[in-house]
């Protein structure tokens, strides 16, 4: 499965509601896991970001799903980026030449 890196942000509406903040990522992993990916890690951060998430997911589709399905809720906005291991950095370098 492809691995993706996910900046969260809390809204308003997210940081108003903070003490809920952990029941949330437990729904978020169940989330992901319905729509046939893995939320492998969360990390509360300091910083720009609130928030920082490891997701696998089979393709850019299931996790532009997982993103929606998170964003619409109003507590956090999302921002996705994909990561490639060592062996797919790898296998894309050859195509490079």
């Amino acid at each position: 499965m492809a691995q993706y890196v996910m900046l969260l942000k809390f809204t308003d509406q997210g940081i108003r509601n903070v003490k809920d903040t952990t029941k949330r990522a437990a729904a978020f992993s169940e989330v992901a896991s319905k729509m046939g990916g893995k939320l492998n890690t969360i990390l509360w951060t300091l910083g720009q970001h609130d928030l920082v998430s490891m997701v696998e997911a089979p393709n850019d589709e299931t996790i532009a799903a997982i993103a929606i399905s998170l964003g619409k809720l109003g507590n956090i906005s999302v921002q996705t980026l994909r990561g490639f291991t060592s062996n797919e950095m790898g296998g894309i370098l050859k195509k490079v030449g």
